[in-house]
């Protein structure tokens, strides 16, 4: 009985951690004006400038991509100085923002 009670405690936690970080995609719209730049107005991508399609990807790489810019693991001259100012919450509502467009 208290390994069902320690399961479904776990589980609530999951669940509730996991809706806490869940972006906004209303606020990550209104946050991608700079992204559209070189991104395109609908997340569509530039390939003359070499800027990857963001509309549609997953929610959990895009937040993965953005923080390895912010962190510098991952480089570009382009992308790393966009991502610096960004915070956890700017980083899940774009994803959100991108990964809701189809």
């Amino acid at each position: 009985m208290k390994n069902v009670i320690n399961t479904i405690a776990i589980a609530g936690l999951l669940a509730v951690s996991g809706s806490a970080i869940a972006g906004d995609a209303a606020a990550g719209k209104a946050k991608a004006a700079a992204c559209m730049a070189c991104h395109g107005v609908n997340g569509e991508g530039n390939a003359a400038m070499l800027a990857p399609k963001l509309a549609g990807q997953l929610e959990n790489y895009l937040v993965s991509s953005i923080k390895a810019f912010k962190a510098g693991t991952r480089s570009n001259p382009m992308m790393s100085p966009m991502a610096a100012p960004l915070t956890d919450a700017d980083i899940a509502n774009l994803a959100a923002y991108y990964s809701s467009i189809k």
